[in-house]
C-alpha cells in the first residue's frame, strides 16, 4: 500500500470493518496516489457488475461520494473509474446512472492546493460534463453508442429518417462534450489524465464510427425527404462538417503522445464541395419547375462523392477499433509528430459534363433568388 495517503488507509480500513468489499474497493480504485486506478481494483469492480447479488446503486453512491473529496486526485480517479464501468461493466451500470436525474455536480470543482491542483481541476470539470452527457444519451435513446451494432445492418444505418433525425443531435452533443475535454500533449504529465484520456480517445473512435455511419444513412436517404426534413439533414451534415476538424485535432494529440499510428483511423476531410452540392440541391427543390433531369443527376453525383468518403471513414473506424476490445491494452509512451494523411483515392472519376451541370444549375437557381 505504499504511497496511499494515510486517509486511504484509514477508509480502507473501515470499509474493512463493515464488510463492504465493494465500497472498499472503490476506496482502493480513488486513493491519493498520482497514478490510474489499479487494474485489479477495475477488474473486481467489473465483475461485480456483472453479479445480481450486488446493489448497483450502492456501488455508483460509492463513486459519488468519492467525487466530494477536496482532493483532485481522488476525484478524478473516481470519474475515471466510473468511465470504466460505464465501458467494460455490465449495462445496468449505465442503465442506473442514465436514471439519475443528476450525476457529477462538479462544474465548480477547484482544488487549491497547488498548482498542480488548479490545472487538473480544469479537466475534472470538462470530464465531468462528458460523463453526465454521455449518461443523458443513453436516457435518451436507451443504447450506447459506443457499444451499437454496426455496419450495413447496424443501427445507425437501419435507422428510418425520423428517427435518424433526432438521434444524430445527441450523438453531436456527446461527442461536443468528449472533444471540449480539449487537451494538448504537453498537459498530459501524469498516470491520472492519461488514463482519462485513452478512456476519451477508445470512446472518440466508435462514436465516431457511429456518427458516420449515421451520416452515411442520412445522405441514402436525402433526397427521399421531405423538404423540411432535406433542411434538418444539411443542417447535420454542416455540423458534421466542422467536427471533422475538432475530431482531427484530437487525433493528432492522441498520435503526438506515442498511440501508435495504425490505432488511430485515418479521418481525412471529406470534401468540403459536398456542403454546397446539397445546398445546391436544396435550390433546385424549392425551385422544382427548372430541371428534375437536372436534379435526378445532382443526386447521384453528389450521394456518389459524399457516401464513398464517408464509408471508407467507417472502414479505417472498424479496423482500428479491433484492437480496442480489452481494458488496459495501451499506454501513453511520447510519439513523433503528427502528419496531416492523404484521402483514399477512388477510382470513380465524373466526367467534366457534370461540372457544367452545376454550373447551369446554380445559374438556374441565381436567377430565382
Amino acid at each position: 500500500m505504499s504511497g496511499q495517503s494515510i486517509t486511504d488507509r484509514i477508509t480502507a480500513a473501515q470499509h474493512s470493518v463493515t464488510g463492504s468489499a465493494v465500497s472498499k474497493t472503490v476506496c482502493k480504485a480513488t486513493t491519493h496516489e498520482i497514478m490510474g486506478p489499479k487494474k485489479k481494483h477495475l477488474d473486481y469492480l467489473i465483475h461485480c457488475t456483472n453479479e445480481m447479488n450486488v446493489n448497483i446503486p450502492q456501488l455508483a453512491d460509492s463513486l459519488f461520494e468519492r467525487t466530494t473529496n477536496t482532493s483532485w486526485v481522488v476525484v478524478f480517479k473516481s470519474l475515471i473509474t466510473t468511465h470504466h464501468l460505464m465501458v467494460y461493466g455490465n449495462e445496468r451500470f449505465i442503465q442506473y446512472l442514465a436514471s439519475r436525474n443528476t450525476l457529477f455536480n462538479l462544474s465548480n470543482f477547484l482544488d487549491k492546493s497547488g498548482l498542480q491542483g488548479y490545472d487538473m481541476s480544469t479537466f475534472i470539470r470538462r470530464y465531468s460534463r462528458y460523463l453526465n452527457e454521455k449518461a443523458v444519451s443513453y436516457r435518451q435513446v436507451a443504447f450506447d453508442f459506443t457499444k451499437v451494432k454496426r455496419g450495413v445492418d447496424g443501427v445507425m444505418r437501419t435507422m428510418n429518417t425520423e428517427k435518424l433525425l433526432k438521434t444524430i443531435p445527441i450523438i453531436q452533443n456527446q461527442m461536443d462534450a468528449l472533444l471540449d475535454f480539449n487537451v494538448n500533449a504537453n498537459e498530459l504529465t501524469n498516470g491520472v489524465i492519461n488514463a482519462a484520456f485513452m478512456l476519451l480517445f477508445k470512446d472518440s473512435i466508435r462514436l465516431f464510427a457511429a456518427y458516420n455511419e449515421g451520416i452515411i444513412n442520412l445522405l441514402e436517404k436525402y433526397f427521399d425527404m421531405k423538404k423540411v426534413q432535406c433542411k434538418e439533414g444539411l443542417d447535420i451534415y454542416k455540423k458534421f462538417l466542422t467536427r471533422m476538424t475538432r475530431i482531427s485535432e484530437f487525433l493528432k494529440v492522441a498520435e503526438q503522445v506515442g498511440i501508435d499510428r495504425g490505432d488511430i483511423p485515418d479521418l481525412s476531410q471529406v470534401r468540403l464541395h459536398c456542403y454546397s452540392d446539397f445546398n445546391t440541391s436544396l435550390c433546385i427543390i424549392n425551385y422544382p419547375e427548372y430541371s428534375l433531369k437536372l436534379f435526378c443527376f445532382l443526386s447521384y453525383v453528389t450521394l456518389h462523392k459524399c457516401i464513398s468518403d464517408l464509408k471508407m471513414h467507417a472502414v479505417n473506424c472498424f479496423r482500428s477499433d479491433i484492437h480496442w476490445n480489452q481494458p488496459g491494452e495501451k499506454k501513453l509512451t511520447g510519439g513523433m509528430n503528427w502528419q496531416p494523411k492523404t484521402a483514399p483515392s477512388t477510382t470513380w472519376n465524373p466526367v467534366s459534363m457534370v461540372q457544367l451541370y452545376f454550373i447551369l444549375i446554380k445559374l438556374l437557381c441565381s436567377k430565382t433568388q
